[in-house]
């Protein structure tokens, strides 16, 4: 009977060797992906950058879709194996267009890194009207990995790996009012439920292709310093958190605890390369390993990067899965049965 990690039953730490401190680097340390294929959504920054660099730097051929190819060309101007292509995750027809020019190559898919994210952000919506963080989360990850199905399948031994957060801690998934439609829009619940869903499918993800060489992950990089992804965050937040001061300003004290970004894109490269995960899926991991239930027995401070850690039961539960695949399905007009 094959194995899956529905509520949980596989969260328990490996022993990777690694650790909150390993790089990404250290974690790729050996490894050639010669030959094989990537696509790493938000690489023109931040986690997203650094885990496209150290791909390339070991012969993988990355293909970063961005909003902007003119401006990404000056990040990676003279760098190797690194491909440019256009996509906004909140437009589906940028979308499609990307997975039909991707897919017309006829080329397998042997990574498929969905790293693009946004935090925290005033009410938006797209143009369909939806919830502009469950949209870029989920909604395009989920809408992502259905178009480029074929070149996964392909691959015959592919991974997804959908960066998730301790954010998803924040909520679980509202099923009654998923897109603020008649409750008030709080920004944390709705990051929060856009990362649960993003664990959930990660999940589900895992249990429908395994057979099919498909296997998938979700990852919290770790509170990172130096990312541009709380941009829009109001300081009184922070403040509220206990992460900044009443001038404005991170706390020194909170700086020095959180990671760096080549520590925040470890856990990324660890479930894309560890030989260790070759059997074993839909797992949400952290600091570059499994990540440990979290069944209320941890205690979380913001003001102590360290304790935000574990995943919570609702977010690795079956019938929860089952039922956001579906709904899923059903906002965004798209059937999407692997087979």
């Amino acid at each position: 009977m094959k194995k899956n990690n529905y509520q949980g039953a596989l969260q328990q730490p490996l022993g990777s060797g690694f650790n909150a401190s390993s790089t990404a680097a250290e974690v790729i340390n050996g490894a050639d992906l010669t030959g094989k294929i990537a696509v790493v959504t938000g690489g023109s920054a931040g986690i997203g950058l650094e885990t496209v660099k150290v791909l390339a730097s070991v012969g993988a051929k990355v293909i970063v879709p961005v909003r902007s190819v003119e401006k990404a060309m000056k990040v990676f101007q003279g760098f190797p194996n690194v491909e440019l292509e256009q996509m906004d995750l909140m437009d589906s027809k940028s979308v499609d267009g990307f997975v039909d020019r991707f897919i017309t190559t006829e080329r397998p898919l042997h990574l498929l890194i969905n790293n693009a994210g946004i935090m925290w952000v005033p009410l938006r919506r797209d143009s369909r009207g939806i919830e502009s963080q469950l949209a870029t989360n989920y909604l395009g990850q989920f809408q992502l990995v259905s178009g480029l199905w074929p070149a996964l399948k392909a691959a015959r031994g592919a991974r997804v790996i959908n960066v998730s957060s301790f954010g998803h801690q924040m909520s679980a998934f509202n099923f009654e009012d998923p897109n603020f439609e008649s409750r008030e829009y709080d920004t944390l619940l709705g990051y929060g439920q856009s990362k649960t869903a993003s664990n959930l499918f990660a999940m589900e993800l895992d249990q429908r292709g395994a057979d099919l060489g498909v296997r998938a992950y979700s990852v919290h990089p770790g509170a990172v310093y130096g990312t541009d992804l709380g941009r829009e965050e109001p300081i009184a937040l922070f403040q509220q958190m206990g992460t900044y001061d009443e001038h404005g300003l991170i706390k020194k004290e909170v700086a020095e605890r959180l990671k760096t970004i080549p520590q925040g894109a470890a856990t990324t490269i660890w479930c894309a390369t560890s030989p260790l995960l070759d059997d074993i899926g839909g797992v949400y991991c952290e600091d570059a390993d499994i990540a440990v239930l979290d069944t209320g027995n941890i205690g979380h401070r913001y003001d102590e990067p360290w304790t935000l850690h574990g995943v919570k039961p609702y977010s690795l539960d079956k019938e929860r899965a089952k039922k956001l695949w579906t709904l899923t399905e059903k906002m965004i007009g798209i059937q999407f049965q692997p087979f």
